[in-house]
């Protein structure tokens, strides 16, 4: 299963910069002028578990594959792109197929890099994107919720569903409100609103790019920003895309060095990507044995055959049960044989709900 994030903002704020050091590689073309990015860039990333390590050194396991997350870098986005401005409609497509966004906000000044709007305010530039999204979900919603009214007439019940759906998402757009702040009921009703694909019921994630010497710390701009991501609910991660992207070739000894020099724990890619997961609501399970030891991504709240499906649809239409054993007690008990002999291993049925850090075996039959 494919889950990624679209990096977006306005002009010259540093998302390309930030594609290209997460993929430790300059793979998108980083330039002082508008819409250098022209075709979305997409790139994947192995997403870091310590847990998948230890997994395979128990198991022997000749190969470790991580998962990932793709990330996509969308072209710079402007004031009036909902009305054509810039690359206009051509940005909303690519925003449209991502499954979480992640505003960069500028926050450092720089005479040398211009900046679309004339002046640096991240809160106004996060502004301007959230408007610009909110006004193509209006005029999308308004014209798809007139063809659902001819078909709900006609006694179409599906259409009925989606129309009654759409109107308190309306009613929340007129207000100049994201389609996210509108709460589904329950897990049917949240991929109704999926299926709507709006651009504002996509879950966000601000990443405030500061100049070098406020890596660790931080700045007045960033600090605004987080007041106002907080105040949105959503999470903030500050990062220094310039300083990540000279760590990109980096050794693990030079980049350790590297963040020591600057007083950081980690680099501030890491911190992305672990709260990317977390914005996708999407958890790891993990498949264990000589050949390979594998961690895979599903949706929080799948059910076991699911899990099954992402390995293979096979596995899933002729599922019969997981043998199941928790990550921390296959690692204590020294693996499959020990969880046995203690009797950790379970066999759980088509209702189980997978659980972060699960160590599954697939019984199916096709």
């Amino acid at each position: 299963m494919g889950f990624n994030c679209g990096i977006v903002g306005l002009p010259n704020v540093g998302k390309s910069t930030l594609f290209n050091a997460l993929l430790s590689q300059q793979a998108a073309e980083a330039a002082n002028y508008p819409f250098c990015t022209i075709e979305p860039n997409v790139g994947r990333i192995a997403v870091p578990d310590a847990r998948l390590e230890k997994l395979a050194a128990i198991a022997g396991s000749a190969q470790i594959i991580p998962t990932q997350l793709e990330f996509v870098d969308i072209a710079g986005l402007v004031r009036g792109a909902s009305k054509g401005e810039g690359l206009g409609n051509k940005f909303l497509a690519h925003i449209r197929e991502v499954d979480a966004v992640m505003y960069v906000l500028r926050c450092f000044e720089d005479d040398d890099i211009t900046h679309v709007e004339g002046t640096i305010d991240p809160l106004r530039d996060a502004e301007i994107i959230e408007l610009e999204l909110t006004i193509a979900d209006l005029e999308s919603l308004e014209k798809r919720v007139d063809g659902l009214g001819k078909k709900a007439k006609g006694g179409d019940k599906e259409a009925l569903a989606t129309q009654a759906l759409a109107e308190p998402i309306l009613a929340l757009l007129r207000e100049g409100k994201p389609a996210r702040a509108y709460k589904p009921r329950d897990r049917e009703e949240a991929k109704r609103v999926r299926g709507l694909q709006l651009l504002t019921s996509k879950p966000v994630m601000y990443v405030l790019n500061v100049d070098e010497a406020s890596a660790a710390t931080g700045n007045a701009l960033s600090q605004k920003a987080t007041e106002m991501a907080k105040a949105k609910g959503a999470d903030a991660v500050v990062i220094s895309a310039k300083i990540e992207a000279e760590m990109a070739g980096l050794s693990a000894e030079e980049k350790q060095e590297f963040l020591t020099d600057l007083g950081l724990n980690e680099t501030g890619l890491s911190n992305i990507v672990r709260n990317g997961f977390a914005l996708l609501d999407i958890l790891t399970f993990f498949t264990i044995g000589p050949k390979e030891a594998r961690a895979w991504t599903v949706r929080n709240g799948a059910a076991a055959p699911e899990a099954a499906g992402v390995i293979h649809t096979d596995f899933e239409k002729g599922f019969i049960r997981a043998e199941t054993i928790a990550c921390e007690d296959y690692i204590a008990l020294g693996g499959e044989q020990g969880a046995k002999e203690a009797g950790k291993l379970r066999l759980e049925g088509k209702e189980y709900p997978v659980a972060d850090g699960d160590v599954f075996h697939f019984r199916f039959n096709v």
